[in-house]
């Protein structure tokens, strides 16, 4: 074949054919990976890391390849998304002689999902970086709509990353929601930890509300669905009202992470200069869940929560 018809068939290949791979399949991750699985374009592929091979068998069935060690996934893939809880779990699967840093053989671009600090991941991005002279890359591309926008792939995904880096991700972002490009590395976490406080405040808001509606004597159910078509109404109401309602605690997002969320809000608000109202007392609010053995509890379980400080008054 003459070279510029190699050079040109090459490219055109390289241009077709990505190879995705993911790590962190638990209630977010999974839906995501099935998504980017269902919707890849032609000649793509899907490569999976995780726990166990067993867990994501219809994910496996559906097409997506396996990887028995991070290592073999980078050694596969072009560019990793991760939905894992924080950047600990993240550097646990770079480092060591299964790690995925071990497997790199060219450039890699990690894609976080995770909600974790701007502070993090920008370090993550520098220290990949450095170690290994530049072939991996990290941009950050958290999202928000729980497990209900997960599996429905509608979330809000905010994204992170130098232009050309983020053009990369982008096809596949968008397969699982809408993706918004908001600036550097970093960038989304920012936005995350914004949409963060917004939530808690709404959950612990929805939650207060509850305990005092039951208390006054009014029909708990009657009064969110009056509330969900004012001003009060919300995507968190909608998803939280029937556990409030219920007293369903059962996880869907367990409390214990708002604790890391929070923390990264506070760091972001205190290194622009910016004044707390209600950021410290979501905190207390959400550490006090955990403090009681609750932590692991969908986060409707703050309700619970302020029952008992009521009960000790």
């Amino acid at each position: 074949m003459p070279y510029y018809w190699a050079q040109y068939y090459t490219g055109f290949k390289e241009e077709l054919m990505t190879t995705v791979g993911f790590i962190g399949l638990g209630t977010m991750g999974r839906p995501i990976a099935r998504h980017i699985l269902e919707g890849l374009p032609s000649g793509d592929t899907l490569v999976l890391n995780d726990i166990s091979s067993d867990r994501i068998k219809d994910l496996l069935d559906a097409g997506a390849a396996w990887a028995e060690t991070a290592k073999d996934l980078a050694g596969k893939a072009d560019l990793v998304f991760f939905m894992v809880p924080d950047i600990p779990q993240v550097k646990s699967v770079l480092e060591g002689e299964n790690g995925l840093l071990a497997g790199v053989n060219g450039e890699l671009l990690l894609v976080i999902c995770s909600t974790v600090s701007p502070d993090a991941v920008r370090q993550l991005d520098e220290e990949v970086s450095a170690a290994t002279n530049g072939q991996v890359r990290v941009i950050d591309a958290p999202v928000s709509g729980g497990q209900v926008g997960a599996e429905a792939g509608k979330l809000s995904i905010m994204v992170g990353g130098s232009d050309d880096l983020v053009a990369k991700a982008m096809p596949y972002l968008k397969l699982a929601g809408s993706p918004v490009h908001l600036g550097p590395t970093g960038a989304g976490e920012v936005a995350k930890a914004c949409n963060q406080l917004v939530c808690a405040a709404n959950i612990v808001a929805n939650a207060e509300a509850a305990v005092v509606a039951e208390r006054a004597g009014l029909d708990v159910q009657k009064l969110f669905d009056l509330m969900r078509g004012g001003y009060a109404g919300s995507k968190i109401m909608d998803d939280k009202a029937p556990r409030f309602i219920e007293k369903d605690y059962s996880v869907s997002g367990a409390a214990i992470f708002w604790i890391k969320d929070l923390k990264a809000y506070l760091d972001e608000a205190r290194s622009t200069g910016t004044t707390t109202v209600q950021g410290d007392r979501l905190l207390d609010a959400f550490q006090g869940v955990v403090d009681a053995g609750w932590g692991w509890d969908d986060t409707a379980i703050v309700q619970k929560y302020i029952e008992e400080q009521g009960q000790q008054a």
